[in-house]
C-alpha cells in the first residue's frame, strides 16, 4: 500500500470533475459495502454449507486494487465504507487497507470507515483498527450459549468471539451486535441476548434470514418474522420508535427498561428499499447494485483495463442505470430454491 498520499490527492482532484452517484429513482449513493474475501472461519448454518467451496485466491482483488476501487467510489461521493467478507479479518495484511483508507477520513472525502466481523480474530486487531480510524464495528452474534453457538456456526469459537467483543470495547470501538432471528433455534434467547448487550453498552440489531445461496437446512424452517419477535418483546419491555440512523437498513427503537437501542432489519415483513443508499462489491470486483437482485457490473475488468479511471467511471454510471427500485425476496414455498444462488459470504454482508 504505497504512495497513499499521492493517490489521495489524485482522488480529490478526480472528485472535482465527476458527478455524484444518483440512481434512476433519485436515490443518492453514499455507502459502499466492500468485501475483501469470501472466506470465513465459521460455517453458519443459515449462511453456507459445511463444505463450502471458496474462490481461488487469484480471482480475488489485491489490496492495492481494493484501495483503488474504494477511492474511485469516494471520488463519486461515497462517504461511508464498510469492509465485509466472508470474514474480513482472516485476510492477510488487511489492516494495511484500513490504514490506507483511514487517511481519507481527514478531509479526504470519507466520513466513516467501519467493518462487519464475526470477532473471532478481533482481539488481535482492535487497537490497530482504532488507530486506523475505525470507530464502529458490527459483530455477528446469534447466541450466548456455547453449545448453541457451536451448533449454529459448526465451530466451538464463542470464547474467542466474546474476547474480541471485549477487546473492541477496550480499544474504544463502538460495538453493534447483529443477530439473525432463527425460528426454533435462538428465538427463546433473544431477550437475554439483548439485555446482555445493552448491559455491556452495545446496540443490537435483529435480522430476518435471507434466502441467498444453497444451505443444508430448509429456509422456511429458519424464517422468523421480526413482527412476531417485536410483539413478544413488547410484552416484556417498552419499545419506543427512534429516528436513530446509521446509514444502513435497520430501523431502531429504544428499549426503555434497558436504556439501549434495538434495530430491526426486515427484508420480508417491512421492505426498506425506498431509501437505499448502498452498493455492494465482492472480493472479485463484481458490483451488485441490489443485495436481492441479479444485476451486476464487472469492476475488476475496469480496474485491469488500459484506462482504469475512465472504465471505472463508466461502470459506475452503468450501475446507476440498472439499480432496481427494490428487491423481491420470497420465503413462501417449502423446498423452493434460494432466491439467488450466490451466498451472503460471497456477496458481502
Amino acid at each position: 500500500m504505497t504512495e497513499v498520499a499521492t493517490r489521495k490527492r489524485d482522488v480529490l482532484k478526480l472528485a472535482e470533475s465527476q458527478p455524484p452517484l444518483v440512481d434512476t429513482f433519485g436515490r443518492t449513493i453514499s455507502y459502499l459495502r466492500l468485501s475483501v474475501t469470501d472466506r470465513c472461519d465459521l460455517r453458519c448454518t443459515y449462511c453456507m454449507p459445511e463444505r463450502m467451496t471458496f474462490l481461488p485466491k487469484r480471482e480475488v482483488l489485491s489490496l492495492e486494487e481494493l484501495y483503488d476501487l474504494a477511492t474511485g467510489f469516494i471520488a463519486r461521493g461515497v462517504t461511508k465504507i464498510r469492509i465485509t467478507g466472508g470474514e474480513p479479518l482472516v485476510r492477510r495484511d488487511i489492516v494495511d487497507l484500513f490504514i490506507a483508507l483511514g487517511r481519507h477520513l481527514d478531509g479526504g472525502g470519507l466520513n466513516e470507515l467501519t467493518l462487519t466481523t464475526n470477532a473471532t480474530q478481533l482481539s488481535g486487531h482492535a487497537e490497530a483498527l482504532f488507530k486506523a480510524g475505525v470507530r464502529r464495528v458490527n459483530i455477528s452474534l446469534d447466541t450466548l450459549e456455547r453449545a448453541r453457538f457451536e451448533q449454529l456456526t459448526r465451530r466451538d469459537a464463542l470464547p474467542q468471539v466474546l474476547e474480541g467483543i471485549a477487546a473492541a470495547k477496550e480499544a474504544g470501538l463502538s460495538v453493534k451486535l447483529n443477530a439473525v432471528a432463527l425460528k426454533g433455534v435462538n428465538e427463546d434467547e433473544l431477550p437475554e441476548l439483548i439485555a446482555w448487550a445493552h448491559g455491556e453498552g452495545h446496540d443490537v440489531t435483529l435480522i430476518e434470514v435471507m434466502p441467498l445461496g444453497d444451505v443444508e437446512e430448509e429456509r422456511l424452517d429458519q424464517y422468523l418474522p421480526l413482527s412476531d419477535v417485536r410483539a413478544r418483546l413488547e410484552q416484556r419491555w417498552t419499545l419506543t420508535d427512534s429516528d436513530h440512523h446509521t446509514g444502513g437498513p435497520a430501523r431502531y427503537v429504544r428499549v426503555e427498561e434497558t436504556g439501549g437501542r434495538l434495530g430491526f432489519i426486515t427484508p420480508h415483513t417491512n421492505n426498506f428499499c425506498d431509501g437505499c443508499n448502498r452498493l455492494r462489491v465482492t472480493a472479485t470486483g463484481q458490483l451488485f447494485p441490489c443485495l436481492g437482485g441479479g444485476e451486476r457490473v464487472d469492476l475488476r475488468a475496469a480496474l485491469r483495463s488500459n484506462d482504469p479511471q475512465g472504465q471505472l467511471a463508466a461502470a459506475l454510471d452503468k450501475t446507476m442505470q440498472i439499480k432496481p427500485e427494490r428487491h423481491h425476496f420470497s420465503m413462501n414455498e417449502r423446498g423452493a430454491p434460494p432466491h439467488l444462488p450466490r451466498h451472503m459470504s460471497m456477496t458481502g454482508g
